[in-house]
């Protein structure tokens, strides 16, 4: 359909599925119910109980999971959590400078960190809210 899945949660009894999937412009409502109507008739057809289905963008504080989504936001401001402590530290929040060969690198306050994804547990973009004076 066009679009990436993020990320997908279900409740242990699958009594909820939540979708989050993106696209390169951004995702609508429209998107989303677009979406939701595939998935409704795509779970009926391969008998998938469920009560309810939420199919969302990932937000302003998007998951970073792949090499692809390290790369792609370069130059943005993440904090990831780390699997294990390195340095004594378990929390790395700086500017993302690239991802290769399965290790993302990070400007930090304390300098450049280069972080197998392995280690990281999980990791997200920090949302930019930028407030404008009303005139």
């Amino acid at each position: 359909m066009g679009y990436e899945l993020v990320d997908w949660e279900q409740s242990p009894k699958g009594r909820y599925v939540r979708v989050f999937i993106d696209k390169p412009k951004g995702v609508s409502v429209e998107d989303c119910a677009r979406v939701s109507r595939q998935l409704t008739r795509l779970f009926a057809v391969e008998n998938i109980e469920f009560e309810r289905l939420e199919v969302s963008s990932p937000g302003l504080d998007r998951p970073l999971r792949k090499e692809a989504d390290f790369q792609r936001f370069t130059g943005e401001e993440a904090e990831l959590r780390l699997a294990n402590p390195v340095a004594n530290v378990r929390r790395v929040k700086g500017i993302l400078q690239g991802c290769a060969d399965g290790a993302v690198v990070v400007e930090t306050a304390q300098g450049t960190q280069t972080i197998a994804l392995a280690d990281i547990d999980r990791a997200r973009l920090v949302p930019k809210i930028e407030w404008r004076k009303a005139t």
